[in-house]
């Protein structure tokens, strides 16, 4: 079945048995998604023609009024006939898949590993601030980790990603139990959608909660480098003050305006849902853009509360949950 992407005119074949967003891909165009798992929503977009198979997607994701406006989950939708999708195409490289070694590792928390990974000399690694990669592990499988480093036009050959300890968890327990520095990974990426949009003036929100902190860190530090001067207002939020690993660093870019959030230590600062503190501060968000990052249900109390409370536009909302695997099945 052949795909018809507006408004750009780009055309591809989907293959028997992909989605949209694979097939997507596939033929070098860089369509928006991040969970892959129908759930993040990133990837939704209009079908103006033609019929789809919606996949396997919860209705909390895409309720049968969302269908009923030609809505779909693109990472999860197979057309059924040529289809015509309306979607923002986003920027950025095409993903590939590099060696790396354990250069740092360190545990600023208890249930959080900071990894630093040196790649080979030559790879010259680009990316967008805010973009994941997948570690290539045994029997096919994958882990999505952020990139917490600033990006650099002529690429890096050094980054950071930030782990947190998910007990049974294939990847989290080698990191904490086995994993050593100088050991090799393999990794796939760039990968996903979410980045700093610099085509807008508007002020910025920023949101992140747990070791969703990794991308936002690389957004921060790449607007302090292009000298962009629109407000930046972070919000990180965590259970206790050690769940903010890298307190010192948020606190220390004199363009962000940060905001600490506890919801189960009392202390001098904030307290409460990370996301209810942006709404107290920022009744009024609809000349503004949001970036969050964390645990599913922060992301998805934003996403619903800013626009029905805060009248936030839908479009200026960027997003990307952590989904362990068992929130992933869950969703099955």
């Amino acid at each position: 079945m052949k795909v018809t992407l507006q408004p750009s005119g780009h055309t591809f074949e989907v293959p028997e048995g992909q989605n949209i967003v694979q097939a997507g891909l596939a033929a070098g165009f860089m369509l928006p998604y991040s969970c892959r798992a129908g759930v993040c929503r990133t990837c939704r977009g209009t079908v103006l023609e033609g019929k789809v198979d919606y996949g396997m997607v919860h209705e909390t994701y895409l309720p049968e009024s969302d269908k009923a406006k030609g809505l779909a989950l693109l990472c999860q939708a197979k057309p059924l006939t040529d289809v015509v999708i309306e979607v923002r195409e986003v920027q950025g490289v095409r993903p590939r898949t590099i060696p790396c070694r354990v250069e740092k590792l360190d545990k600023p928390a208890p249930d959080v590993a900071v990894i630093g990974l040196r790649l080979p000399m030559n790879e010259n690694f680009r990316f967008l601030a805010g973009q994941y990669i997948d570690f290539l592990l045994k029997d096919g499988k994958r882990r999505s980790y952020s990139l917490a480093t600033r990006p650099d036009p002529a690429g890096v050959t050094a980054l950071e990603i930030h782990v947190r300890h998910t007990p049974g968890g294939l990847f989290t327990d080698h990191v904490f139990d086995k994993l050593k520095v100088r050991d090799l990974l393999r990794f796939e990426g760039p990968l996903g959608s979410f980045y700093l949009r610099e085509d807008s003036s508007k002020p910025i929100v920023m949101l992140a909660s747990g070791t969703g902190f990794a991308p936002i860190r690389a957004m921060c530090e790449y607007a302090a480098e292009k000298k962009i001067s629109r407000p930046i207002t972070l919000y990180w939020g965590g259970r206790l003050k050690r769940d903010l690993y890298q307190f010192e660093a948020a606190q220390g870019w004199p363009h962000v305006k940060f905001v600490p959030v506890l919801s189960d230590e009392k202390w001098q600062g904030r307290t409460g849902f990370v996301h209810r503190a942006v709404m107290e501060d920022f009744p009024d968000l609809s000349g503004h853009q949001v970036y969050a990052c964390g645990a599913p249900i922060v992301v998805e109390s934003a996403r619903r509360d800013f626009s029905a409370q805060c009248r936030l536009p839908a479009d200026e909302f960027y997003a990307d949950s952590f989904l362990t695997e068992a929130d992933k099945a869950a969703t099955a």
